[in-house]
This record gives structure tokens, sequence and C-alpha cells, in this order.
């Protein structure tokens, strides 16, 4: 119950004792003998120690402070250098590969570049030789057209129907062909360049300078600013060509 005192035995409580005063006694003299120890390695000259426990021969840091941690060393060890050492190889290593792949994707770039203007430029020239083809072969039905016009002269009211009739395709033919931009040449009295012109006649006159164009044969074209087809004329020719057969003639006539 717990308002009971409990009694121990007597025997029990002298043992308890005992055992107490024992452990206090083996303590007492385990601080005892240390105690002797130290004394004796003292006077033998061992090292004494301070207050604190540390030893009086530790050699002084002389680390200076650093203005990261404090304290930084005198000098590096051989390993932070080999690891620098490294590191920087490394970092020059890829700046060098930068620079080439730098350089070779402008290359690259540059070489796309051209490529896709000449690719466009190819593009375009295949469109005006298409176009230039196609219009080539339609040239032949507008001479034919012109030529009818300027050889047909309507008689009678249903001829004059006729001539109309296939004139006006004609003008169709003709206004197609100039949204495409095919535009005829005029060389009549301009001077002769074989770039545009082709000569097919020559005419001796003294009305006209030598090498200008006195009739147009067939029409020349143009495509834009290119020559579509060229135009076969007839050259102004020096006049001094027909005197001189006519003295050839003359003298052969008085020889016979």
């Amino acid at each position: 119950m717990s308002g009971m005192i409990t009694f121990m035995p007597e025997d029990k409580q002298l043992n308890n004792i005992s055992q107490e005063s024992g452990e206090a006694t083996e303590v007492n003299q385990q601080m005892t003998s240390e105690s002797a120890s130290q004394i004796n390695a003292n006077e033998f000259g061992e090292e004494t120690t301070q207050p604190g426990g540390a030893p009086n021969n530790i050699e002084e840091n002389t680390a200076t402070p650093d203005a990261d941690n404090g304290v930084t060393s005198n000098s590096d060890t051989p390993a932070d250098s080999s690891t620098l050492a490294a590191m920087t190889t490394q970092i020059e290593s890829l700046k060098t590969q930068l620079e080439e792949r730098s350089s070779q994707y402008m290359r690259i770039a540059a070489d796309f570049e051209n490529y896709r203007k000449r690719t466009q430029k190819e593009k375009e020239e295949l469109d005006v030789q298409v176009k230039r083809n196609t219009i080539t072969e339609l040239l032949a039905v507008v001479d034919n057209f012109e030529r009818a016009r300027a050889q047909i002269k309507p008689q009678n009211d249903g001829e004059l129907n006729i001539h109309k009739s296939y004139q006006g395709v004609y003008k169709l033919l003709v206004d197609s062909l100039k949204r495409l931009g095919v535009a005829p040449m005029r060389p009549e009295g301009e001077p002769f360049d074989p770039n545009l012109h082709e000569a097919v006649m020559r005419e001796p006159t003294d009305e006209h300078p030598e090498g200008t164009v006195l009739e147009e044969l067939i029409r020349g074209y143009y495509l834009g600013d290119r020559v579509l087809r060229h135009a076969m004329v007839k050259v102004a020719a020096p006049p001094e060509d027909v005197p001189a057969v006519e003295e050839e003639s003359q003298s052969a006539e008085d020889n016979g």
C-alpha cells in the first residue's frame, strides 16, 4: 500500500553502504594515480600543459587573413596547381572549339545564302526561258495575221465582215502578248544594230546614211528588256556601188 513505510534489513543496508564506499575508494585511487603520473612526467622533463590543455610547443599559425574566409595559405599545394592548370587547358580548348564552330556556322550560312540566291536566279531564268519558248511559238501565228491584213483587200461587205472577225482574233492575241511583257520593235530609220537586227537585204541609196534600216521585213520583239526575236531588215548601202557597175558595163561594150 502507498501509505506504508518499508524497512530494509540491516545486512542489506550494510552491503549497499560498503559497495558505495568501495566505488568511491576506487575513484579516489584512480585520480591519485593519474596525479602521480603527471607529477612524475613533469619531473623527468616531459612537456607541460597549459591551463587550457594545449601544448606549449605547438607552432604558431603563420596563415594570413583572407577577404573571403579569413585565412589563406602561404603557398598552393601541388594538387591545386595541377587542377588549375588542367582547368585552364580545358577552357582554352573550349574557346578554340567555339571559334571553330562559329567560323563553320558562318561558312555554312554564307554557302546557304549563295545557294538560295543561285536557285532563285535559276528559277527566274527557267521561268523566262519557258515563257520565251511559248511566246516564240505564238509569234508565227501573229506573223500570219499581219500578212493577211497586208495582202487581203476586202471587196464587199461579206469579205469585210470576215476580215474584221479574224482581225479581232489578232487584236486579242496581241493584247495577251502585251500583258505578258511582249513589245514589238520599230527599227525603221534607226542605225543597224546586230544585237537587235538581222540584215537580209541591202539597198544602195543616197537618201539615207549607210547602215540605216530601211524596212522591217519580219518584225522583231522584246520580252521585257531582253530580245525575244531579232528583226529581219533591209539595210541602206552606199550609192557609189551603182556607178561602178555601170562604168564596167560601158567599158565592156566599148571593147566589144
